[in-house]
């Protein structure tokens, strides 16, 4: 199988994450409150740290090789303004998708970043694959809750949408296979971009809406997001 298949294939599981969580947003509703509400913060605390093993043990360590400090600082600053005037554009708007900007912000710019990855032939597009589904199946479920509970958007509507949004993947992933691997720099800018981006996300809107009083599992859920991703470097790295 050539790489560029692998790729593509790769990218496509890791966008259908995306309408996976949001199925699984419609089953927990069937869950006692109580229980609900903790299920919902665990999820979206795990989902935070995912986030921040992507940032801590991928994107900064691997973005950082080919750029001097000032065109880290650049390329990481701009990634955090560009998601503050993301998210003022959203609140000024009052849309129910911030979480939806948030998932596809990241999601594309990571699957450009494997795909450049696998032409290079290193091996942290493996990983960089296995932390996108994991950070989009609990983005996809806080993205499917923010969009439905608004009562306009039918559920069924915004699971098409996020199946549709998938494809996004492998187009990003072989434009980074064919085109941008030529390119470390930019590959290298784009990985920081995003990393500077998802940082301000995860204390802008995920951290904050993890804390449920006299309830211990959600803290615990973001612990378990970034062992996962530390456990998959250390195999890499084997």
């Amino acid at each position: 199988m050539g790489d560029w298949l692998i790729v593509a294939l790769l990218t496509l599981m890791a966008g259908a994450a995306m309408p996976l969580g949001a199925m699984a947003a419609t089953i927990d509703r069937f869950l006692p409150r109580w229980l609900e509400a903790e299920f919902q913060h665990s999820v979206i605390a795990f989902g935070g740290g995912a986030l921040l093993s992507a940032v801590a043990l991928v994107l900064v360590p691997e973005g950082i090789k080919e750029l001097t400090i000032p065109a880290v600082i650049l390329c990481f600053g701009l990634g955090g303004l560009a998601f503050m005037g993301l998210d003022r554009l959203l609140a000024r708007s009052e849309s129910p998708a911030s979480q939806l900007a948030a998932m596809l912000s990241d999601f594309i710019p990571e699957a450009a970043a494997l795909g450049a990855a696998f032409a290079a032939g290193g091996d942290t597009g493996l990983l960089l694959a296995g932390l996108m589904a994991l950070q989009n199946l609990p983005e996809g479920f806080n993205a499917y809750r923010e969009m439905t509970d608004s009562g306009t958007i039918r559920g069924s509507h915004v699971i098409i949408a996020f199946a549709a949004m998938a494809l996004l993947g492998p187009v990003a992933g072989l434009s980074g296979y064919f085109w941008l691997s030529a390119y470390p720099s930019v590959i290298g800018g784009i990985m920081l971009f995003a990393a500077g981006g998802i940082l301000y996300a995860i204390f802008e809107d995920i951290a904050v809406q993890v804390p449920l009083k006299r309830h211990w599992a959600p803290p615990l859920g973001a612990l378990g997001g970034f062992l996962l991703g530390l456990i998959g470097q250390m195999l890499i790295n084997q």
